[in-house]
């Protein structure tokens, strides 16, 4: 095995560990600080005025330290290697550079979005008071950009593992 695919495989299980961290450890330990209503990292489609309201009411100070602290280290670092994963499977999976050179763009956007999304979010926990509106849906929004770029390189990379397997499976 090259050096490159060992420096791959070391980030891709990092980014797993990360991963396996936030939704089996944090996120739901915050999601019980709030009476069982999800996180925002946790919503996909994004949130409502009113459903970012309702969380960050139900919200206690646990939850709130918990989401702050050792959620927020996490996310320091995921985006990043979620980014380069999803790299390094474009560049090994998808053979046309004039594919591939969009999708490193989208896994790029995706990973931006995920640092904005933390930002907001951050700053939505962390102000006591009324939340501008215009705060709580510019969170969203990142929020939903975030999924949905991160979502279409995984598309792809799903359906490059699939073209694989397929040539695979003719040749034998």
């Amino acid at each position: 095995m090259t050096g490159t695919r060992i420096a791959y495989w070391t980030v891709f299980a990092t980014t797993m560990a990360i991963h396996a961290a936030m939704v089996g450890g944090t996120l739901p330990a915050i999601a019980g600080d709030a009476a069982g209503l999800l996180p925002f990292d946790l919503r996909p489609r994004g949130y409502s005025v009113a459903e970012a309201r309702a969380f960050l009411a139900a919200l206690g100070d646990r939850g709130r330290a918990l989401y702050l602290g050792p959620q927020h280290w996490l996310d320091l670092f995921y985006p990043a290697l979620l980014a380069l994963v999803l790299i390094g499977a474009v560049r090994a999976l998808i053979r046309p550079l004039w594919l591939q050179i969009p999708l490193y763009l989208l896994a790029i956007g995706g990973m931006v979005a995920d640092y904005l999304e933390n930002a907001r979010v951050a700053t939505l926990l962390s102000l006591r008071g009324p939340l501008p509106d215009a705060l709580i849906e510019a969170a969203s929004r990142a929020t939903q950009f975030k999924a949905g770029l991160t979502a279409v390189v995984m598309l792809a990379i799903c359906a490059g593992l699939v073209r694989a397997g397929w040539k695979r499976w003719r040749t034998t």
